[in-house]
């Protein structure tokens, strides 16, 4: 049987399962700070009955009205398929419209009804406080370097 390192045994978790290896690359550690905020975030948006997705379209949508399904679909980077789920439950729930735009008839426009744009508005306010307490021992200036590091690893790619 082999033994672990000192620094190995340190990096065990509570199941006493070491993962030093993993810890030594970007992604593991990217990986397991966004399924911490992605479980909080599900909490925090359940009672707006939306998802991350959804909720990320309706605030596209409300931060850029009359944008089509194509524009929608490519700054969430889905499928144009896997974006009719997402504007469906939205419009079933009463929070956007889909208007059929007069100079191509094949597009619509999403606008955001008042009920969504209530909506957005609470449920930006929770993810705001969502990420005030999960980045709370985080300093200001840490957060900006996080985010430009974090942007420069997607220009990369």
């Amino acid at each position: 049987m082999r033994k672990s390192s000192p620094k190995q045994a340190m990096q065990q978790d509570a199941r006493g399962i070491s993962d030093a290896t993993l810890r030594q690359f970007m992604g593991y550690h990217l990986k397991r700070a966004f399924n911490t905020i992605q479980g909080d975030l599900t909490r925090v948006l359940k009672p707006f009955e939306l998802r991350m997705l959804t909720y990320t379209a309706l605030v596209l949508i409300v931060d850029n009205p009359g944008l089509s399904q194509s524009q929608l679909a490519d700054a969430m980077d889905i499928e144009r398929p896997n974006l009719v789920v997402i504007v469906d439950e939205l419009e079933q729930n009463e929070l956007i419209m889909r208007e059929r735009v007069p100079t191509d008839r094949r597009t619509y426009a999403l606008n955001a009804t008042l009920a969504g744009r209530q909506v957005y508005e609470r449920a930006v306010a929770a993810v705001q406080a969502h990420e005030e307490r999960l980045l709370a021992d985080v300093d200001p200036q840490t957060r900006k370097l996080l985010i430009t590091a974090l942007n420069s690893i997607r220009n990369e790619a």
